[in-house]
C-alpha cells in the first residue's frame, strides 16, 4: 500500500417499472442500490451528482481510524484526549463531551457511528491525525492531516465524484465537501468487509463512558438507525444537514446461498445489498422501498442467470488492504 509507510499507502438506470410503480423523488434525491458481493448495480437515480453526505462522512472517519489502528497495532481501548477544537463544533455531541476530556477510540468510534457524535468524530480525527504527524515527523493541523488520510482512502476505492472537507460531515462554508451516491456505495462496501466495523454499526444501544477530570461519567448512546432489525437491515449510518437533507447509508443481509457442487464440495454465495438514499424527504420509507425493490430484482437476476451484460450493471470495488 503506497501510503502505509507510515499508515495506508456510468450507472446503470433506474429500474422502477417492473415491481410495483415508481417510487416517488423529490427534485433533490439520488440513490444508489447494488449487491454488494456480486456488484450487481439495481437500482440508480441520480447516483452521480455530486452533494453533501452530512454524517455519512463519519464512515469514511472510522475506516481510516480502524486501519490506522490495526496498521500500527493500536489497542482500540487506550484512552485519547478530547481537543479544544471540539468547543467550536456545532450539531450533534450526545455525551457533551468537552475539551480535557479522555475516552477510548472504542467508545469514541461507537458514538460517532451509532451516535452521529460530531464531537467524538473530530476527537478520533484529531488523536490519529497527531499520530500520523508524529511517525512521519510531522506538524501542522492533526485534524487537516487525517482528513487528508480520508481523501487517500477515497481515490483508493475510485471514489473519483468524493472530497472529504471534515471528518464529521458538517456543512464548512469555505471547504465544501461532497461526494455521490455511487462513491458512497463504494465505501459502504469497503466498510462492511470490516467485521469489527460491521460490529459496531449494528448495535441498535451500547453502554459508554469516559473521563471527565477525575469523574467517570456513564452514557448510553442510542443508533439513529430506526430500520436496524427489519428487512434483513444490520447497518450502517444515518445522516442529516440543512445542506445535505436526509442521508442514509444501509446495509441488508440474506443467508447465503448455499449450493452443492457435482465434487461434493459446497459453495456459499455471500449475499448483501447496499443501499445509499441522499436529500431524501423520507430516508427510511424509501430506503425499506428501495431495500425491497433492490431484493426482488437481484432474485430475478440470479434466477435468470446472474448474466452481466455490461460493465455498467456492475460496481468494482477494491480492497487497498490486500495490496502488497
Amino acid at each position: 500500500m503506497p501510503v502505509l509507510n507510515c499508515f495506508r499507502a456510468g450507472v446503470l438506470p433506474a429500474i422502477l417499472l417492473s415491481l410495483g410503480g415508481i417510487l416517488s423523488l423529490s427534485a433533490r434525491e439520488s440513490y444508489f442500490v447494488v449487491e454488494a458481493n456480486s456488484g450487481r448495480i439495481l437500482l440508480a437515480e441520480g447516483s452521480d451528482q455530486k452533494r453533501p453526505v452530512a454524517s455519512l462522512t463519519k464512515v469514511a472517519t472510522a475506516i481510516v481510524a480502524l486501519d490506522w489502528a490495526k496498521a500500527t497495532g493500536t489497542d482500540l481501548g487506550g484512552e485519547m484526549v478530547v481537543p479544544p477544537s471540539v468547543a467550536s463544533l456545532g450539531g450533534s455531541n450526545p455525551m457533551g463531551l468537552k475539551p480535557g476530556d479522555r475516552i477510548s477510540l472504542r467508545n469514541a468510534l461507537y458514538s460517532a457511528l451509532m451516535g452521529s457524535d460530531n464531537s467524538a468524530a473530530q476527537s478520533i480525527a484529531h488523536h490519529v491525525g497527531f499520530a500520523l504527524q508524529q511517525a512521519r515527523g510531522n506538524s501542522g493541523d492533526p485534524v487537516k492531516a487525517f482528513v487528508a488520510e480520508m481523501n487517500t482512502l477515497a481515490g483508493e476505492l475510485e471514489m473519483r465524484r468524493t472530497r472529504f472537507s471534515t471528518p464529521h460531515g458538517l456543512y464548512v462554508q469555505r471547504s465544501k465537501g461532497y461526494s455521490t451516491a455511487t462513491d458512497m456505495a463504494r465505501l459502504c462496501i469497503y466498510a462492511m468487509r470490516n467485521p469489527g466495523f460491521a460490529f459496531f454499526v449494528k448495535q441498535k444501544s451500547r453502554a459508554l463512558s469516559f473521563k471527565h477530570g477525575e469523574v467517570t461519567k456513564a452514557f448510553r448512546v442510542q443508533n439513529t438507525n430506526k430500520l436496524l432489525g427489519r428487512i434483513q437491515i444490520n447497518g450502517i449510518k444515518t445522516g442529516m444537514t440543512r445542506a445535505a437533507g436526509q442521508c442514509l447509508a444501509t446495509s441488508s443481509e440474506l443467508r447465503p446461498i448455499v449450493e452443492k457442487l457435482p465434487d461434493g464440495a459446497t459453495r456459499l454465495t455471500p449475499r448483501r445489498l447496499v443501499c445509499i438514499v441522499l436529500g431524501s424527504p423520507d430516508r427510511f420509507g424509501q430506503t425499506e422501498a428501495l431495500v425491497e425493490q433492490g431484493w426482488n430484482l437481484y432474485n430475478q437476476w440470479v434466477q435468470s442467470g446472474a448474466v452481466v451484460n455490461s460493465v455498467s450493471e456492475r460496481l468494482v470495488v477494491p480492497d487497498p488492504r490486500k495490496r502488497g
